[in-house]
């Protein structure tokens, strides 16, 4: 009888956790040697596994704009054997990104292995920032995407942006 109500009571936590939207902000990437913790606000909405591994989260935005841009962070990992594949690693992501409709660098990048530009999808304009990292035999993609302008504000934007901030610090 005691397993029976502790199998119950577990299910129905499990289930209100469910219904909550409450979800693990700890990640671990490449067998343990890629970790890292996100936003508790942000949503897990997309995980591959093998080579490469991908995680993708929804960055709210509680505007009307979010109804219709998703705003996005992704981490990719990927085995690698040495520099220069993770350099041609980088040049190919690099080029996809040249091939987006619209594509439009920044000025300056925010350090090597780093680039910021903007883009279209599906009409709407994105600002984009990616950082690239060799770590452990392993190249890192992070890259994050908003809309370039949303009704949420220069608030939320900027929160957007210290958020990818704080996730690549934990990445380097």
């Amino acid at each position: 009888m005691n397993l029976l109500r502790s199998t119950t009571l577990a299910i129905a936590f499990a289930a209100t956790l469910l219904a909550t939207g409450v979800h693990a902000t700890d990640v671990s990437m490449a067998d343990g040697t890629v970790t890292f913790s996100t936003p508790d606000s942000w949503l897990g909405i997309m995980e591959t596994q093998g080579d490469p591994e991908a995680h993708v989260f929804q960055v709210p935005d509680p505007s009307p704009t979010g109804r219709n841009s998703l705003a996005r962070v992704t981490v990719t990992v990927k085995q690698v054997a040495d520099v220069n594949s993770f350099n041609q690693y980088r040049s190919e992501a690099t080029a996809k990104a040249m091939a987006l409709p619209g594509y439009k660098v920044a000025d300056t990048p925010p350090g090597p292995n780093s680039n910021i530009y903007t883009a279209q999808e599906n009409g709407t304009a994105f600002s984009y920032t990616e950082h690239y990292w060799f770590k452990n035999g392993h190249a890192i993609q992070l890259r994050c995407m908003r809309p370039s302008e949303t009704q949420a504000g220069a608030a939320w934007k900027a929160e957007f942006d210290k958020g990818c901030a704080a996730l690549a610090a934990q990445l380097k």
